[in-house]
């Protein structure tokens, strides 16, 4: 999409330098998906107190499930 937009030179300027970006367009590219990351984060907080909390829930238990064997065991011979 091409836009046109006035936005402050200086602005543009210190994104660059800032984020290491060669062009301008990088530049607002990139904080564009900062902001959008920055906003889904906050809609995070929104759920904070509707989660219902099981005291008995074991996350150690649960982590044990979900990791592969390193050494998995071989079949034997015959």
């Amino acid at each position: 999409m091409d836009t046109d937009f006035e936005i402050d030179d200086n602005l543009i300027e210190q994104a660059r330098a800032i984020g290491h970006h060669s062009t301008s367009e990088a530049a607002i590219t990139a904080a564009l998906e900062e902001y959008i990351q920055h906003r889904k984060q906050l809609e995070v907080l929104d759920l904070f107190g509707t989660v219902d909390f099981d005291p008995a829930y074991d996350h150690k238990q649960n982590r044990q499930l979900d990791q592969i064997p390193s050494n998995p065991p071989r079949k034997r011979r015959r």
